[in-house]
């Protein structure tokens, strides 16, 4: 199985990169996860409700929604945390991509071995640091970061209401190998988090068209 992948491109201050990462996987997250499944019989099942809540981020002009689990977000703010950290380090070369993967579990035939992974969704964010001149060049690209965030979540719920592949519904038997039933309050499909640190960015990088339209905005 090919998984089908997103890539979105940008370019952050350092103190934004959490929140900008985070709106876009508490958004993909948010479609891919189900209330508790309650089975009466070994096919037979109800599906219990998820709570959503608004989030506003503090260095972006943004409100975004996402499933209001708290172990979920302790999850995602871990992970990113620890991206962003090694992003932002004196090791770190200012660019990086962190990827947030979807996979479903095929028992092998020996019992000897763990059940193969197999992902069937990407969704990936390449980040590139920027510094900034000035405060007014910040409270600009504060909100311009807003408006292009808030493009991505529109254009991921369009995404999500295409028909494509989604692992079937299992039998009680078979719920770990789609589902991670770990969480108390909801079911997301099982993910994982993957990132890499990557090499310098080049001339013509993101972050230096986003200075360009920056400071033609304050020219205005």
């Amino acid at each position: 199985m090919n998984a089908r992948s997103q890539m979105f491109d940008l370019a952050v201050e350092g103190h934004q990169a959490d929140e900008a990462v985070a709106s876009i996987f508490h958004t993909v997250l948010f479609h891919r996860t189900h209330g508790k499944f309650l089975y009466s019989t070994e096919g037979s099942y109800s599906i219990g409700t998820i709570g959503y809540t608004d989030v506003d981020c503090d260095f972006i002009d943004l409100t975004y929604v996402c499933c209001s689990s708290k172990r979920l977000d302790e999850t995602l703010k871990r992970e990113i945390s620890l991206f962003s950290e090694q992003l932002r380090g004196n090791e770190g070369t200012g660019m990086g991509q962190i990827s947030l993967e979807f996979f479903q579990k095929k028992p092998r035939s020996r019992w000897l071995f763990q059940p193969e992974s197999i992902p069937w969704e990407v969704w990936t964010v390449r980040l590139e640091l920027i510094t900034l001149a000035s405060e007014g060049e910040r409270q600009v690209y504060r909100e311009q970061m807003g408006e292009l965030l808030a493009d991505k979540i529109f254009s991921i719920a369009e995404i999500m209401n295409r028909h494509d592949y989604l692992p079937k519904m299992p039998s009680q038997s078979e719920l770990d190998l789609i589902f991670d039933t770990s969480y108390p309050d909801c079911q997301p499909y099982l993910f994982k988090v993957n990132y890499s640190i990557s090499g310098p960015s080049s001339g013509s990088s993101v972050g230096s068209t986003v200075k360009k339209l920056i400071k033609e905005t304050l020219a205005l």
